[in-house]
């Protein structure tokens, strides 16, 4: 469920302001698909030609597969409360590696604000994550 001790310093990184929010598990809503994220904030995570398949969709999850029609990216989670955006999404090639985006972001403004990114291991829900950042485990 964490990330892997390597990115604990990376929590610290995270203001405390937003810490605080993104511990508010009623605020956040799940974001059934990819498709569904504002395209500012899936540009944060799309491959290269702006693409994120959706979760259990077929996407080109290792170097062997040759179809350039596939996405290189998968959505497995994403929530919102309407000014955060938390992503977690997976990246294939020669390793699978899994990341996690942490934007700001409201209807209207130009482009999102990184708050934190990492790449590690797969959290499967909102609420493991919510769990790792509360004990400095991501």
């Amino acid at each position: 469920m964490a990330l892997g001790d390597s990115s604990r310093a990376d929590v610290a990184k995270i203001p405390a302001e937003d810490i605080k929010t993104l511990r508010e598990e009623a605020r956040f809503h799940e974001i059934q698909a990819a498709t569904n994220l504002p395209p500012v904030v899936l540009a944060l995570c799309a491959d290269v030609k702006g693409r994120l398949a959706e979760p259990g969709q077929i996407w080109k999850a290792t170097d062997a597969i040759i179809d350039d029609k596939l996405p290189t990216k998968r959505l497995i989670w994403a929530v919102t409360d309407g000014n955060y955006y938390v992503v977690h999404y997976e990246r294939g090639g020669y390793l699978r590696s899994y990341h996690v985006l942490v934007a700001k972001w409201k209807q209207g403004d130009g482009k999102p604000s990184l708050v934190w990114r990492r790449v590690g291991g797969r959290i499967n829900d909102f609420k493991a994550f919510q769990d790792a950042l509360g004990s400095n485990k991501l």
